[in-house]
C-alpha cells in the first residue's frame, strides 16, 4: 500500500516547493502517522540550504494510521507527538540516560548528515520516483509521515493538536534547558537573552521552577511584551550596537544586587552573543548556551572569573517518554502555556508567509495545520 501525501520539499538550494510524495506501509518497527499540525522554527528555514532534497519539518503531532507488526505500544487511532531525537536505548549515552544524544539514532549527535538508523526505511517515501529523506528523521511538514516507533510519544487527547505539535522541539528545548540541564533552583535569578519561541519557553521553565527574578533581553519591544505574558518579571530593551551586550549586563547587575544573575540563557543563535551570558551571571553562576551556535567564536576568558560554569545542552536533555507527559501535565494544570504560544496557524500552501512572519519576529510560534 502507498499513499499520496502533500508535503513541503526543500530542494537544497535555498528554496522549497509543495509537491506530492508517495508514502509506503510501515516496516515491522515503524509507524505511519497522519500529521494534524506541525510547528515551525528557524531550523526548518535553515534546512532549505542543507544541499539535499528533504521532506521538511521536525515538530509535529498527529494520529497513528498503521503500525508495523513488531509495534505493541501503539495502535491505529492513537494521538502522538513526534520526537526527532529517537533513542536506541542500547548505546552508551542512552544507557547513561542521555537519550537526546543517542550515538546511533540522533540526527545531530550520530552524524551521517542527518540520516541515521533512526530514520524509517528510506525507500518508504518517494518523490519524483526516487527515495527522499525526512528532516531530522521525521519530516512533519507532510500530510503523512513514516517514522520509527521510537519517534512517537502517545499523547493525552485533551490537548489541541496545534498546541501538542510545538512540544517536541521549541517547548522541550527551552523548558528542558532550565529544568533538566541547568537545574535552576527556586528563588534564583535568571536572565534570558532573546525572546523568540525557545526563549519564551526558557522563561516558562524559569517561572515554573520558581525563579524569583526573570529578566528578558531583546532588541524587539514587541517580543519583550510577549515575554511578560510568559513570566518575565523585568525586561531590558537592548541596543543593536551593544557588542556582546555588555551595556545590558550592567543593567542586569543593577537588578541583581550588583553581582549578576544566578543563571543566564542565550537563545538568540547569534554567534557574536555566544559568550554574552557569561557577562550576565555572578561569580559561580551558570551560563547556558541554548540556541546551538556551531561556529568558531572568540571569548575573553576574564568573563569566566570566577568559578562560572558554561554549558551547551542539546534539546533540553530530552527523554521523550518521560518529559512529554510531564509537559502535558503542566499544561493541564495551567502552568505551561501552549495555546498562548501559537500566534497564528497556516495552511501548508502558506508556508512562505509563515516563514516570513517567523523571520520578522511577529510570531511567538507559527503552526502549519492540516485538514
Amino acid at each position: 500500500m502507498s499513499l499520496k501525501s502533500k508535503a513541503a520539499i526543500a530542494t537544497g538550494d535555498g528554496a522549497f516547493i509543495i509537491d506530492t510524495t508517495e508514502v509506503s506501509s510501515p516496516q515491522p518497527d515503524e509507524v505511519l502517522v497522519r500529521i494534524r499540525a506541525a510547528g515551525l522554527c528557524h531550523t526548518d528555514h535553515d534546512s532549505l540550504r542543507w544541499g539535499k532534497s528533504i521532506v521538511m519539518g521536525h515538530e509535529g503531532a498527529g494520529v497513528v494510521e498503521q503500525v508495523g507488526n513488531q509495534v505493541d505500544a501503539l495502535a491505529p487511532g492513537d494521538k502522538v507527538i513526534l520526537n526527532w531525537a529517537t533513542p536506541c536505548m542500547q548505546c552508551y549515552q542512552c544507557q547513561e540516560g542521555n537519550q537526546h544524544i543517542c550515538e546511533n539514532h540522533s540526527p545531530v549527535a550520530a552524524g551521517a548528515n542527518g540520516h541515521t538508523p533512526g530514520h524509517a526505511h528510506l525507500e518508504g517515501t518517494q518523490w519524483q520516483g526516487k527515495p527522499i529523506e525526512r528532516s531530522f528523521n521525521i519530516g512533519t511538514l507532510s500530510e503523512y509521515t513514516l517514522v520509527k516507533a521510537s519517534a512517537c510519544v502517545k499523547m493525552d487527547g485533551d490537548i489541541p493538536m496545534s498546541s501538542a505539535s510545538i512540544i517536541s522541539c521549541g517547548v522541550m528545548t527551552g523548558y528542558g534547558s532550565v529544568v533538566n540541564s541547568a537545574r535552576l533552583t527556586a528563588g534564583s535569578s535568571s536572565v534570558v537573552l532573546g525572546t523568540g519561541g525557545v526563549g519564551l519557553n526558557v522563561i516558562q521553565g524559569c517561572r515554573i521552577s520558581g525563579a524569583s527574578k526573570i529578566i528578558a533581553i531583546d532588541i524587539n519591544p514587541q517580543r519583550l511584551e510577549m515575554a511578560k505574558v510568559f513570566g518575565a518579571t523585568h525586561t531590558i530593551l537592548a541596543d543593536k550596537n551593544d557588542l556582546g551586550l555588555m551595556q545590558a549586563s550592567e543593567e542586569v547587575k543593577k537588578l541583581t544586587s550588583g553581582r549578576g544573575a544566578d543563571y543566564a540563557f542565550e537563545c538568540t543563535a547569534i554567534s557574536a552573543l555566544g559568550a554574552a551570558p557569561l557577562a550576565m551571571i555572578r561569580n559561580a553562576g551558570t551560563a547556558v548556551q541554548v540556541s546551538g551556535i556551531e561556529e568558531e567564536i572568540t571569548i575573553d576568558m576574564r568573563l569566566f572569573e570566577w568559578d562560572k560554569l558554561y554549558i551547551n545542552p542539546l534539546y533540553g536533555k530530552c527523554r521523550p517518554q518521560l518529559d512529554f507527559p510531564k509537559l502535558e501535565s503542566l499544561y493541564h494544570k495551567g502552568e505551561l502555556k501552549l495555546d498562548e504560544m501559537i500566534t497564528r496557524t497556516y495552511q501548508l500552501e502558506d508556508l512562505q508567509q509563515a516563514f516570513d512572519d517567523m523571520l520578522s519576529g511577529k510570531n511567538a510560534k507559527g503552526v502549519i495545520v492540516f485538514d
